[in-house]
């Protein structure tokens, strides 16, 4: 029988390759991992879950997993609202802002912050992203260590991973939710991040 497979879908800003040492992780605990890359910024969300419905359309496996990193996580929401018979599998959001995010509210006051958010605003980081409709286990893993560049961003609500808020990765219909002492990029090399990862995919809950 094949393995169950893990995609990862990386943030914005990102392509992928932060994800190495969490690739590594899950591929050591009985997975295989695949990497799905997209224009985070040159595409909108729902264009972007177009093209993974695609990607995954190819997958031959008996569970299909997502693993996401910041906006990742609403391209999955795009995903599953767009089509919602997926195969079976669990999803686990890092630092995912389900709500809309105050750090891109205040970056797209300005010209170069629009023109660093591209089209990842268009409903997806402003808000106005598809509801969960709870078809799978859906896990949020929110970072409550305040470091980054999201630092230098005035009105991101405490506590936060220097990027995110807490609250902002609250999602009604979540399966789960964790806090860790990590930073929205630190989580991507953390060793309990992986840890509760992987129990959340296979078991559907976090180690408390």
């Amino acid at each position: 029988m094949p393995e169950e497979t893990v995609i990862f879908v990386h943030g914005i800003w990102t392509n992928g390759l932060e994800m190495s040492l969490l690739r590594r992780r899950l591929t050591n605990a009985g997975f295989r991992v695949i990497q799905f890359s997209y224009r985070s910024v040159r595409s909108t969300p729902i264009e972007n879950a177009m093209d993974l419905q695609i990607f995954v359309e190819k997958i031959n496996s008996p569970a299909v997993h997502y693993v996401c990193h910041s906006l990742g996580g609403l391209i999955i929401r795009h995903l599953f609202n767009e089509y919602p018979e997926q195969p079976p599998g669990r999803i686990v959001t890092m630092g995912t802002p389900h709500t809309p995010s105050s750090a891109a509210r205040q970056l797209a006051r300005f010209s170069p912050g629009r023109l660093i958010l591209g089209l990842s605003t268009l409903q997806g980081l402003l808000g106005n992203v598809p509801p969960w409709r709870n078809s799978h286990d859906l896990g949020v893993i929110a970072g409550r260590l305040r470091l980054g560049m999201g630092m230098l961003i005035p009105g991101i609500p405490k506590p936060n991973d220097g990027t995110v808020a807490i609250e902002e990765t609250k999602l009604e219909g979540m399966t789960d939710h964790i806090t860790l002492p990590v930073s929205h990029f630190g989580m991507l090399v953390s060793a309990r991040v992986a840890g509760q990862t992987i129990n959340f995919l296979k078991h559907g809950a976090f180690l408390r």
